[in-house]
């Protein structure tokens, strides 16, 4: 969730540092998702992500003596949050990443900001679509198209499902940016600690009902580990080094980790995971980028 920035700011070598860590971090996600996903179901998975991370800022809050919201109205819009910036789209990733690899899930996942763009074209007065973002949009769909390949066509196998579910979650982060500019002028600390409980109490029926967790064998260390690291690294922290960022460089600059992103997840799946990149993805992730960097 990115707040309102009127003025540009620049993005000094500290900043770039850290808008490298944060693309290491999330980059990461893709790789400890597909590691734990082997031991622990989909909704289990979510939740322990969602809800540790939860834990980790609110204690960040308390130690840095922020407020939370007084207005209890607010609670409807972190709910619609959890929802479509956590829940959905953590499920969605949860599902998709094992099946299609950490690097692929983390390529695709660069869609999020062209769908972001579509979709506040469709609900806002004052985000439209001009010439050049539409040929971003375009080059980026051709990168989405070359990544999934002739499979596409020849039936929904797992692999085109998977990736059709990886491009639901960007969907989903879409809607969320929209929702997202009506927390203008709150600690993005706090309403993503409060989005992130919010979401915790979405998933935790559904892994109670659907993975029955306690009928389950107790996960390997290796699968606890890459959970744990999920959550605190990935998610919590991930989210504020992301404030930090916003702070010092601005919430446009910020968004230059999206084309991070998908390498530090191919190197990382590569390293970790004897990952390969095929010309199809390769060409993908080059279109996507060029993309984003025709959007922006």
């Amino acid at each position: 969730m990115t707040p309102n920035v009127i003025a540009q700011q620049e993005v000094d070598t500290r900043s770039w540092l850290m808008l490298l860590a944060l693309s290491l971090l999330w980059g990461a996600s893709f790789l400890f998702i597909k590691i734990a996903a082997t031991d622990i179901p989909v909704f289990s998975l979510v939740f322990l992500r969602v809800a540790l991370a939860a834990l980790v800022l609110h204690l960040f809050i308390i130690m840095t003596k922020r407020s939370y919201p007084s207005d209890w109205r607010i609670v409807r819009l972190y709910v619609l949050m959890g929802l479509l910036n956590n829940a959905i789209p953590f499920v969605l990733i949860v599902y998709a990443t094992p099946r299609i690899g950490a690097g692929a899930a983390g390529i695709l996942n660069a869609m999020t900001p062209v769908f972001t763009l579509l979709i506040a074209h469709w609900l806002t007065a004052d985000e439209k679509i001009t010439a050049r973002k539409a040929a971003g949009i375009m080059i980026g769909f051709a990168g989405v198209v070359v990544m999934i390949g002739p499979k596409a066509f020849g039936g929904l196998g797992v692999s085109v499902l998977a990736s059709i579910a990886m491009l639901g979650a960007t969907v989903s982060y879409g809607f969320s940016a929209v929702v997202a500019k009506s927390f203008r002028g709150i600690d993005p600390a706090v309403s993503s600690a409060c989005q992130l409980t919010a979401s915790s109490l979405l998933v935790l029926p559904l892994a109670l009902v659907l993975d029955q967790p306690w009928t389950l064998p107790m996960p390997g260390a290796t699968a606890i580990w890459a959970t744990i690291g999920l959550a605190i690294l990935s998610t919590a922290l991930a989210y504020i080094l992301f404030f930090q960022i916003i702070s010092r460089a601005g919430g446009t600059n910020v968004m230059l980790v999206t084309l991070l992103i998908p390498p530090s997840a191919v190197l990382l799946g590569m390293l970790f995971l004897s990952e390969t990149l095929s010309a199809g993805e390769l060409a993908g992730m080059v279109l996507i980028s060029a993309g984003l960097l025709v959007i922006d």
